[in-house]
């Protein structure tokens, strides 16, 4: 419990550092699935999106805190009704936030509005490690972040298993983004219960039959137990949206603007079952 609360006690921002120079550095020396050019102008790019994150989230992180401590302060949510050993309830509280997060992203696909600032996330026609800062802040802030305190509203989770939850989270997008081979096995064991990169890959796939499915970040029995759980070989991959294959429109300023701009979705060539 101790070594746990230390862990957790560490600036996010380190581990999401730490975290990447490990992937972005084996990207580099290990045989990669995709060959892609301009590799440290494509991480700058995605950099200012997490610099742009922390900046503003500064505030929004300390109200979002403060609003969970006052709903565990005063027994709000569905777990307090009933008793649970911690490390029991904690595995649950992990599990619902996870839950949560996998219908809010369902949500920024089907929601026109809301896909307008999802649709920077997927805009990565060269996806590697430094896509899991391409999100809107805007995104991430006011609406997976007030997610967050609608699970805590709901189901009682704590700001210690949020925390918890992120650390696994920041693990996972790297493990699910980063441009590396792993071995097929996986797919066929973990697969069943965790989001695997050849899962994940999926839902960057071009097409929107396919982007529309996977969205689960952690636990993938959520897309198979609701029917968003879908396969695609990995040599049929092709990543990014065909309305953001423009180069200019992979760029950190037009990204940012790209919300407030009204860009056609493309349609899927695949007739959806």
């Amino acid at each position: 419990m101790d070594i746990l609360n230390q862990i957790l006690n560490i600036n996010p921002n380190y581990i999401v550092i730490g975290l990447l120079v490990i992937f972005f550095s084996l990207e580099q020396i290990l045989k990669s699935p995709f060959r892609f050019k301009n590799r440290i102008e494509h991480l700058f790019q995605n950099i200012l999106f997490q610099i742009t994150l922390i900046i503003l989230n500064i505030f929004f992180v300390t109200f979002q805190v403060y609003c969970i401590d006052w709903l565990n302060n005063n027994e709000i949510g569905l777990l307090y009704l009933i008793e649970l050993p911690f490390w029991g309830k904690l595995f649950i509280a992990v599990a619902l936030y996870d839950v949560t997060a996998y219908w809010i992203h369902r949500a920024t696909h089907s929601i026109p509005l809301l896909w307008r600032f999802h649709r920077v996330h997927h805009s990565d026609t060269s996806m590697d490690s430094s896509t899991v800062f391409r999100f809107h802040p805007i995104e991430l802030i006011l609406v997976f972040g007030v997610g967050n305190m609608i699970t805590a509203a709901i189901f009682g989770t704590d700001v210690f298993a949020m925390a918890l939850y992120y650390l696994i989270l920041y693990i996972f997008f790297f493990f699910e983004h980063s441009n590396l081979n792993y071995p097929d096995w996986l797919n066929t064991t973990v697969g069943f219960v965790f989001v695997t990169p050849d899962q994940h890959r999926v839902h960057h796939q071009q097409d929107q039959y396919y982007t529309d499915s996977n969205y689960a970040d952690i636990f993938i029995i959520w897309d198979r137990l609701f029917g968003t759980f879908k396969k695609l070989s990995l040599k049929e991959m092709k990543y990014g949206l065909k309305e953001f294959e423009e180069e200019r429109k992979q760029q950190f300023l037009f990204l940012m603007k790209s919300p407030f701009v009204k860009i056609k979705r493309s349609v899927s060539s695949q007739k959806k079952t």
